[in-house]
C-alpha cells in the first residue's frame, strides 16, 4: 500500500488498526520482515521526493546525501522511540492514547493540531503541483488548447476530490492503478536518467565563479524530514508482529533504509543531469514540479524519458493527494460530526478541499515552500514528541524489555534534530540564513 509521505498519518493517529484488514491474515501465518519493510517504505516514499532535488540544490549532491543520511538516522530513531513507548500499552492502543497517558492532554492537543496542519498544507502543495502538470499536459494536446494554471488546479482538484467524496473504496482502487503506474514509470525513467549522469554536472565543476555550499545546509532539513514520515505505522506493526519489538525494529530499519537508497538514486538521477544553475527558474517558481520537469527535459537525451518522467511525477502527486486528503476527509468528518450520507460527505468535501484550493489559486507556486512548512509541523509528531515519549516511558516503566540504544543522549540528539528543523524554517522566513536562488 504505497501512498505518500503522510498517507497513513491520520488513520494511525486515531485508529492504528487501519491496515489490519490488509495484512492480518498474512500476519497470523508468517509475518515477514519484507512485508513490514514495504509498509514502512511505501508510506515514506511519495511525491515529497519531487521536492528533494530542488530543496537541496544549494548544498548539491554530496551535501544532500549527508542531509538525507542525517535525517534518515534521526527519523528512524524517533520511530523506534515510538515503538519503545508503544510496547508498554495493550495491542491496538492508538498514538492518541499513548501521548495522552505519557505527556498529558496538552501535548496531545498540540500533536493533533500539527497532524491537521500537515494534512492541509500537503493538500495545498499537491494541488499546486498537480495543477501545474495538468496545465502542461492539456496545453500539449493541440494548438487551440490553452489552459491556465488556475484551470489546471481546478480540474486536478475536482476530478480527484470526486473519488474521495464517493467512497474510500473508490480511492483505494484508483490509488492502486496510480501506484502501479508510478512504480513502473519511476524505474523506467530513473534507469534512463542514471545512464546519462554526467560527472561534471554531478560534481558541479562546470559552474562559473566561486561556489558556496555550507551556507545552505539547514534550508533542506524540513523538506527531507517529510520524506521519512512513517511514524503512524508503528502501532500497527506492533500488532502485525505480535508485539515482537526486535522484528518491528528490523522492519523499520529495512523500510527506511530502502527509502534512503531510492532517494539517493533519485538525487543522483536529477542532480547528475540538471546543472546547479538551472535550478534558478525552478526555485523562482517555488519548486514547481512542472518547472523542474521542463528544465530537466532540456538535458535528457531521449524524449521517451521525459514523457515517462512526467507520468511518474503526475501519478506520484495524484496518489499522494488521494492518500493525504482521505485522511484529512475523515479527520474533518469526525471533528465536525458530519454523517456519511451524500449531504454529509458533501459538507466534509467542501471543508476538506475548499481552503487549500483557494490558497493554491492565490499562491500557485508554493510546492517546495509548502513541503517545508509541512516539515515544520511534522517535526512535532515525528521528532520531538517521540523523544519525549521515550523519556517519559523510561521513567514510568523502568523495567522495559526494549529500549532504543543511546540512552538519554539519543533522546536529546533527536530533540536537537527537531529544534534544528524548526529553527531552519523560522530563520528562512526572517532571512537569518542564506536561501539558495540558483
Amino acid at each position: 500500500m504505497v501512498k505518500s509521505d503522510c498517507l497513513l498519518l491520520l488513520y494511525y493517529y486515531n485508529s492504528p488498526n487501519f491496515l489490519r484488514e490488509d495484512f492480518t491474515m498474512t500476519a497470523q501465518k508468517h509475518p515477514s520482515l519484507l512485508g513490514g519493510a514495504m509498509i514502512i517504505a511505501g508510506t515514506a516514499i511519495g511525491a515529497g521526493m519531487l521536492a528533494n532535488p530542488t530543496s537541496t540544490a544549494g548544498v548539491w549532491f554530496f551535501g544532500s546525501i549527508l542531509i538525507l543520511i542525517y535525517t534518515w538516522f534521526c527519523m528512524t530513531t524517533s520511530g523506534l522511540m515510538i515503538l519503545e513507548a508503544n510496547l508498554h500499552y495493550p495491542t491496538g492502543a492508538s498514538f492518541d492514547t499513548i501521548v495522552t497517558d505519557l505527556l498529558g492532554k496538552g501535548w496531545n492537543v498540540i500533536n493533533g493540531l500539527s497532524v491537521a496542519f500537515v494534512l492541509y498544507i500537503l493538500t495545498y502543495a499537491y494541488i499546486t503541483s498537480g495543477g501545474s502538470i495538468t496545465e502542461s499536459f492539456l496545453n500539449q494536446l493541440g494548438e487551440n488548447v490553452e489552459v491556465g494554471r488556475s484551470a489546471g488546479s481546478l480540474i486536478f482538484c475536482f476530478v480527484l476530490a470526486a473519488f474521495v467524496w464517493f467512497s474510500t473504496k473508490a480511492v483505494d482502487r484508483f490509488s492502486t492503478v496510480l501506484i502501479a503506474g508510478m512504480i513502473i514509470s519511476f524505474f523506467l525513467s530513473t534507469s534512463g536518467l542514471l545512464s546519462s549522469v554526467k560527472a561534471d554536472v554531478l560534481l558541479n565543476t562546470m559552474a562559473q565563479g566561486e561556489q558556496h555550499y555550507l551556507p545552505y545546509i539547514l534550508t533542506a532539513l524540513p523538506v527531507c524530514l517529510v520524506s521519512f514520515g512513517f511514524h503512524g505505522n508503528v502501532p500497527s506493526l506492533v500488532k502485525y508482529y505480535d508485539r515482537d519489538g526486535k522484528r518491528v525494529m528490523k522492519s523499520i530499519f529495512l523500510g527506511t533504509g530502502l527509502a534512503l537508497i531510492i532517494y539517493i538514486l533519485w538525487q543522483l538521477a536529477v542532480q547528475g543531469n540538471l546543472p546547479r544553475a538551472e535550478f534558478a527558474p525552478v526555485i523562482a517558481k517555488g519548486g514547481d514540479v512542472a518547472a523542474l520537469l521542463e528544465a530537466l527535459n532540456k538535458y535528457i537525451q531521449t524524449d521517451y524519458i521525459g514523457i515517462i518522467l512526467n507520468f511518474f511525477a503526475y501519478m506520484a502527486i495524484a496518489s499522494s493527494f488521494l492518500g493525504v486528503t482521505l485522511g484529512l476527509f475523515d479527520y474533518i468528518a469526525d471533528l465536525c460530526k458530519f454523517d456519511d450520507s451524500r449531504l454529509g460527505r458533501t459538507k466534509t468535501t467542501l471543508v476538506t478541499f475548499l481552503p487549500p484550493l483557494l490558497l493554491s489559486l492565490q499562491f500557485p507556486f508554493g510546492f517546495v515552500i509548502a513541503i517545508g512548512y509541512a516539515g515544520l509541523a511534522a517535526t512535532i509528531w515525528a521528532a520531538i514528541v517521540p523523544a519525549l515519549l521515550a523519556k517519559a516511558s523510561r521513567k514510568k516503566f523502568p523495567n522495559a524489555t526494549y529500549r532504543v540504544h543511546g540512552g538519554n543522549f539519543m533522546v536529546y540528539f533527536v530533540i536537537l534534530f527537531g529544534l534544528l528543523n524548526i529553527f531552519a524554517q523560522v530563520a528562512l522566513q526572517f532571512g537569518w540564513i542564506a536561501d539558495f536562488k540558483g
